[in-house]
């Protein structure tokens, strides 16, 4: 009988790394358990910050119509009332609301723009004298887009390039295009003859009016401009740290006209949309518009030193104020009353900004002399 020789055990290479043990499933399961919570841990974070403001702003909607069927329980109780009114909050939120999403970027951006109000004059000026409407819907549609578009480069212009401060550059185009508008139009109101642009503000498709579809539009394109493209992200980050976005290859003068731009061009829409409603055009026409929508994107959540904002928080902020404004309307208030509790909103919404900036600054700064 041969004796058996014992195998010898190869020898593992000293480069590699030992076998792990092999892993338990439950344990594996229960360590995935253990980590859900975690997960869910972006509602009270940075991640979910956007979604608890727009549910307080939700909350804010609500209570102002329980207000309006404790006030007013006799049209309430309609039900084809009801519907009209809504309707007629989202008309009056529109035009304002188109005017909300090009200023939410340029805050957004580290920018204001004190002129949306006149270069929204001045395009439906333009767009109603008597040369344009020879063209048709066409011409008068181009031109406002064009006009708005312009000015807004000029405003980017002076901003980027000529290292002007925003509030001024914009204070001194909200007087020049005023002034612009008032020579163009000799302060006399402009009637609109074009059947095509005045039924834009009459006409429903299923119900609902066409200035709303425009806005559901505008919202929907500057949602995903800011949220699913390079731009969006440039423009957070040129409002977040200027000097940074630009060591990070960013053309931040270039980005900043782009920004001012594309405000001009949503005045140019919103331009239509108001001479559709007023069948005419003015030189006073917009006015105060800039205070609106600067309003709405600080209460949907837009930080006014940049760097952050949503664009469903500024159509929320848009809607809030036309709420509040149908509910003076149906009460009988005076507009004195509902611009001092507009004020008082915009205050206490800036107030929890710098509240809520205050605490996360804080935070960050314990959390950094703990790690050191």
């Amino acid at each position: 009988m041969s004796e058996m020789t014992p195998t010898a055990t190869p020898e593992r290479p000293s480069g590699l790394p030992a076998q792990s043990p092999p892993v338990d499933p439950a344990e594996t399961a229960a360590v995935a358990k253990a980590d859900a919570p975690r997960r869910l841990s972006w509602w009270r974070g940075d991640g979910g910050e956007g979604a608890r403001r727009n549910l307080g702003l939700i909350g804010v909607l609500a209570v102002l119509i329980v207000i309006g069927i404790l006030t007013r329980p006799d049209l309430y109780g309609d039900s084809n009332w009801v519907w009209d009114n809504i309707l007629i909050i989202l008309k009056l939120a529109s035009v304002v609301g188109v005017v909300t999403v090009g200023m939410t970027f340029v805050i957004i951006g580290g920018g204001i723009d004190l002129s949306v109000g006149a270069i929204v004059a001045l395009a439906g000026v333009w767009a109603t004298t008597v040369a344009t409407q020879s063209y048709g819907a066409g011409g008068m549609i181009f031109t406002a887009l064009t006009v708005g578009l312009a000015v807004g480069l000029v405003n980017g212009v002076l901003i980027s390039y000529g290292r002007l401060v925003p509030f001024i550059a914009t204070l001194a185009m909200l007087v020049a295009a005023r002034g612009l508008a008032a020579q163009i139009s000799d302060k006399q109101t402009q009637v609109s003859n074009n059947p095509f642009i005045n039924g834009i503000a009459s006409n429903k498709l299923l119900g609902i009016p066409l200035l709303v579809y425009i806005l559901a539009a505008v919202v929907a394109a500057g949602w995903v401009l800011l949220n699913r493209t390079t731009f969006g992200r440039r423009t957070v980050a040129v409002g977040g740290n200027p000097e940074a976005a630009r060591l990070a290859g960013i053309n931040v003068r270039r980005h900043t006209l782009l920004l001012y731009a594309l405000s001009g061009l949503c005045c140019g829409i919103a331009a239509i949309m108001l001479t559709a409603q007023a069948n005419s055009a003015q030189a006073a026409m917009a006015n105060l518009y800039e205070l609106d929508a600067i309003a709405a994107a600080i209460i949907g959540g837009t930080l006014l030193s940049g760097g952050r904002g949503t664009i469903i928080g500024s159509l929320l902020g848009v809607i809030i104020f036309s709420t509040i404004t149908n509910l003076f309307a149906i009460n009988g208030l005076s507009t004195e009353a509902q611009n001092m509790v507009k004020g008082g909103i915009i205050v206490a919404a800036v107030l929890v900004q710098q509240v809520q900036f205050r605490s996360l600054t804080q935070f960050l700064g314990r959390n950094r002399a703990t790690t050191t």
